[in-house]
């Protein structure tokens, strides 16, 4: 029992505090409502165009903007108040969503429309991300900061496992446009989660003062640290090419197994109960460097050939269970190596590198998987 309870305290030990409890608590709502835009998106791109290309090319428009700005977004992060900022920002995405679901209901939904709006949704992002995933360090300090890491990657997990099974049920029920207006009601839950956080537990990197060539220091910084330069490569090229599942996963199910959207929300599903798995291993008992980045990147690989071979739906089913596992075990580990490698006054510009190398990476992978 004892043996149980310390590892109770070890898997669980950042909610110790009150301030992540009440953070994780708004954005386990948000990142449910996150993962129903996402797959209703797909899905009504699909319906629209019947292009899997089409897909690849709304994800690629959504990360371009990341890809572009998001470096400027880490000098940003680093300049101001991060729980501020990203209040003004997931507002702001909760009005995107907001807009989508009453084009859709509305039946007045256009294929440009949807490109727009990513297009939108990208640019908000690339600013809030390297705050939010920089703002972690500050909320729990670097003690807790693995653990609080992977019990995020848990919840984005919990959240994929729960979010395209209720999509894939409210498509078939409501309609898609249903989906983006429960998104959209979902970010008040992260807005009062952080309006309400003890600012006196925050420990606050001092702001970087605005001055010329902060975002060249920013690249100097990776450039003359292999700790950080090795993973953030690493994340770059795994980005690019293995985490394009929103395009694959909807064609996987039409084409490869002649099925419609709730098989979509099984496979993605299905992931997302591994990723749970994986990241409460990472929470307990996982490292931080390069050598951990080096073996889990590995093993990823190993699993989604495994996937790749899969011949029937159940096979491919226990398969994407593994891809989850690995998928979150590699960035978890990549995403607190890198904050605990950085120095603290650029971790907001080495957060918005790791920001460009996983998500803007997507919008060169993002039109190659769809054409393939």
């Amino acid at each position: 029992m004892t043996v149980l309870a310390d590892l109770r305290g070890q898997t669980f030990a950042a909610f110790r505090g009150a301030n992540f409890r009440r953070y994780i608590s708004g954005q386990a709502i948000s990142l449910i409502g996150t993962w129903m835009q996402t797959v209703a998106q797909s899905w009504l791109v699909l319906e629209l165009t019947g292009s899997g290309t089409a897909i690849g090319l709304v994800l690629a428009l959504q990360t371009v903007p990341m890809l572009l700005l998001g470096p400027y977004g880490g000098v940003v992060a680093d300049r101001v108040d991060k729980r501020r900022l990203m209040i003004g920002l997931q507002s702001a995405m909760g009005v995107q969503a907001l807009v989508l679901g009453l084009l859709t209901v509305t039946g007045a939904v256009q294929l440009w429309h949807v490109y727009v709006l990513a297009v939108v949704l990208g640019l908000e992002q690339c600013f809030e991300n390297p705050a939010r995933q920089s703002f972690m360090l500050e909320l729990v300090g670097p003690e807790d900061l693995r653990n609080a890491v992977s019990l995020q990657s848990v919840l984005a997990s919990v959240a994929r496992l729960i979010g395209p099974a209720v999509a894939g049920l409210i498509i078939a029920v409501g309609g898609l446009g249903v989906c983006f207006l429960l998104n959209a009601l979902s970010f008040v839950a992260v807005v009062a989660s952080l309006a309400g956080l003890d600012l006196s537990l925050l420990r606050p990197s001092p702001p970087a003062a605005r001055a010329r060539g902060q975002l060249r220091e920013g690249f100097a910084h990776v450039r003359q640290t292999p700790a950080l330069a090795v993973p953030l490569l690493m994340m770059a090229l795994v980005g690019c090419l293995a985490y394009e599942f929103q395009v694959v996963l909807p064609v996987v199910a039409r084409q490869t197994f002649d099925a419609g959207a709730e098989t979509y929300g099984f496979l993605t599903a299905a992931m997302g109960a591994g990723a749970v798995v994986g990241g409460l291993a990472v929470a307990t008992w996982g490292r931080t460097g390069t050598t951990a980045v080096v073996v889990t990147s590995a093993v990823f690989g190993v699993v989604l050939l495994a996937a790749a071979a899969a011949p029937t739906l159940e096979l491919m089913l226990a398969a994407m269970v593994l891809v989850g596992v690995l998928s979150v075990a590699f960035t978890a580990t990549t995403n607190s190596s890198l904050q605990l490698a950085a120095a603290p006054g650029m971790r907001g510009r080495v957060m918005a590198l790791f920001a460009v190398a996983f998500l803007g990476s997507t919008a060169v992978g993002g039109p190659i998987a769809g054409w393939v």
